[in-house]
């Protein structure tokens, strides 16, 4: 019993470590000139390491780790995207608010 459950740890791990190398490449390969929000794109990308995180907390049987990045993990990312979208729409619209002046 104890091997099936070292060998399903051990999946999980190298599952972990496939997202990881996919997320990594994904990073690398995205440039500022692809696309005009890449950070969100990015952020995106970031959540395929989350889930890397989950799953590789589960294969080391860390299993409140894991449940508590799971909840905790979108909430931050939303705060990130949010943060970064106020303060792109300040720098945009710059000019707009000395005119009002």
């Amino acid at each position: 019993m104890s091997f099936i459950i070292q060998c399903i740890q051990a999946i999980l791990l190298l599952i972990a470590a496939i997202l990881v190398v996919i997320a990594a490449i994904g990073i690398i390969r995205l440039s500022d000139d692809d696309m005009k929000n890449v950070d969100y794109a990015r952020l995106h990308i970031f959540g395929v390491l989350d889930i890397a995180c989950i799953i590789a907390f589960l294969g080391l049987n860390q299993l409140l780790l894991a449940l508590l990045y799971f909840l905790v993990a979108p909430f931050v990312s939303h705060a990130i995207a949010n943060a970064y979208y106020n303060s792109e729409d300040k720098i945009n619209n710059k000019n707009e608010d000395n005119e009002h002046v």
